[in-house]
């Protein structure tokens, strides 16, 4: 009886281990099948984009090593939100530049950290090719999000807020948005090249050189 009970423990053991190794393997593949892997099944109007965002694959690492390169790369929703004068604007307004698209709301403690260095990603590389678009997600009036710049010294980012709360929704109806803060890289034509879950250092060496892959000149 003794010898029975020990040879079922063990064999109970080996089915766990089993278990684990399977779960193991499932999530490897899970993640290979999630990385890029080429322009198979890319939209029209992304399919230059999936060449773009093959660039980046090596890139994703180091402060950036959570950015996911987009293996089939589909444009962004036209997502609406409100600028410092409160009025409304669509995504659509920065067409024609690569954008580096952040939500984040004062009540995130990871975004309040990341923002200053979403201020200096913008100094260093913003202007006519390049912009940052951080969109506060903070509910109601405006004077949270807009007393955390003059707190924290904001100066270069653009003030952009979507009260409602919308936009994360819409992203997160497309897979792109788990949590806060979320940020997306876009190219010139709205196409999603890849997006990070939670905060970055955006202005770091890696970072930087993340960006500059997709810009003019590059």
């Amino acid at each position: 009886m003794a010898d029975g009970a020990a040879a079922k423990r063990s064999l109970g053991k080996l089915v766990v281990l089993a278990g684990v190794a399977g779960l193991a393997a499932g999530v490897g593949v899970l993640y290979m099948t999630g990385a890029f892997s080429g322009n198979r099944g890319v939209a029209a109007e992304c399919r230059a984009a999936a060449a773009v965002a093959e660039r980046l694959v090596p890139h994703a690492r180091g402060e950036v090593a959570a950015f996911l390169v987009e293996r089939s790369p589909t444009l962004v929703p036209n997502l609406t939100f409100r600028n410092i004068e409160g009025r409304e604007l669509r995504l659509d307004t920065f067409r024609g530049r690569t954008v580096l698209l952040n939500l984040w709301a004062t009540w995130c403690a990871p975004c309040r950290h990341e923002m200053p260095a979403l201020d200096r990603l913008q100094a260093t590389l913003g202007g006519p090719a390049f912009e940052v678009v951080a969109v506060s997600i903070d509910l109601g009036a405006a004077d949270k999000p807009r007393a955390f710049y003059t707190e924290t010294g904001i100066q270069r980012l653009a003030f952009f807020q979507d009260p409602s709360g919308r936009v994360f929704q819409e992203l997160r109806a497309v897979g792109r948005a788990v949590g806060m803060p979320t940020t997306l890289l876009l190219d010139p034509a709205g196409c999603i090249l890849g997006h990070l879950s939670g905060p970055a250092e955006w202005s770091s060496d890696d970072a930087l050189r993340l960006v500059r892959t997709v810009l003019p000149g590059a």
